[in-house]
């Protein structure tokens, strides 16, 4: 029996009742947990946690992940700016070289920008303060409803909606699904205000493969990016990467409503994915696409 592929659910900011901590990711993480092969043995196993600091502020995890046995990190980036340390980035990036695989995920405005240092992923996020987007036709709020947050902030839709996503052709493996209607995954939870995302010029490994759109202007945006494995110039195999532009993609209360938020969310919420059973099963394909592709 293989043993199963080990991931790390991680986010940057410490555990806090009243935020985003990973207790918020509890549906993911059973999920994955629960996918079996063919002969029933789990493929997954799942460790969840927020960040914590050693007494050098260091992460003890992900200061020296390319010791550890993860093949996976799923790195939620919640912070604005505190949320890895130098160390913490040398330890993802040597993780990176040793053919880790990595998704990461933000939000608006400069949440999660303290990945600007990560290999590929600093220059694929894009923040309103650091790395913003080469188009500076974006510099501009595309979420008017929420004005204390600002660009990029492209508002897919009310938590708890979904999304209806534009896959880019060639249909990426990560967005195949043979029980869908068409043949690929078609739906997505929403959220009011996305983060952005992209490939800079200098950057000829990373395709955009899915699109969103903004239902305020009608104006696509970057959903995900991809990264297959290549050599570097030290000889080094770099694992695959993805990156998506809301960690809301992936939490319990874009799932299901009824699972609650933080305090301070006050947009009003909707209620697509509980009438719509299509669009939990297709973000339940495409994560265990995700895991199966970064680990491979």
């Amino acid at each position: 029996m293989a043993e199963p592929i080990k991931i790390l659910l991680q986010t940057t900011i410490p555990t806090t009742e009243d935020d985003w901590s990973i207790f918020r990711f509890s549906m993911l993480q059973e999920y994955l947990t629960s996918i079996q092969d063919e002969a029933g043995n789990s493929l997954f196993e799942v460790v969840a946690r927020d960040r914590s600091a050693d007494a050098e502020g260091n992460d003890p995890i992900l200061g020296s992940l390319d010791q550890s046995d993860f093949d996976e990190l799923w790195l939620f980036a919640l912070d604005i700016g505190d949320g890895l340390t130098a160390k913490d980035i040398a330890g993802i990036n040597a993780f990176r070289r040793r053919g880790g695989g990595i998704l990461t995920t933000r939000d608006h405005q400069d949440m999660g920008c303290s990945m600007c240092d990560l290999i590929d992923i600093g220059d694929i996020h894009y923040f309103n303060s650091k790395n913003p987007d080469p188009d500076q036709s974006r510099w501009c709020r595309d979420d008017p409803y929420t004005t204390y947050i600002s660009w990029p902030n492209y508002h897919s839709g009310a938590n708890g909606d979904y999304q209806k996503i534009t896959v880019v052709e060639p249909v990426h493996a990560l967005l195949k699904n043979p029980n869908s209607p068409s043949g690929v995954i078609e739906f997505f939870p929403a959220h009011p205000h996305e983060g952005g995302i992209g490939i800079p010029p200098s950057n000829t490994k990373a395709q955009v493969i899915a699109l969103g759109n903004s239902l305020v202007t009608g104006r696509n945006f970057n959903l995900i990016v991809a990264i297959d494995h290549y050599q570097d110039a030290h000889g080094n195999n770099l694992g695959r990467t993805v990156a998506t532009s809301s960690f809301h993609h992936f939490v319990d209360y874009n799932w299901d409503i009824t699972k609650g938020c933080p305090t301070f969310v006050d947009e009003p919420p909707g209620y697509g994915m509980k009438n719509e059973p299509r669009a939990l099963e297709d973000i339940k394909t495409y994560l265990r696409n995700l895991a199966l592709w970064l680990a491979n």
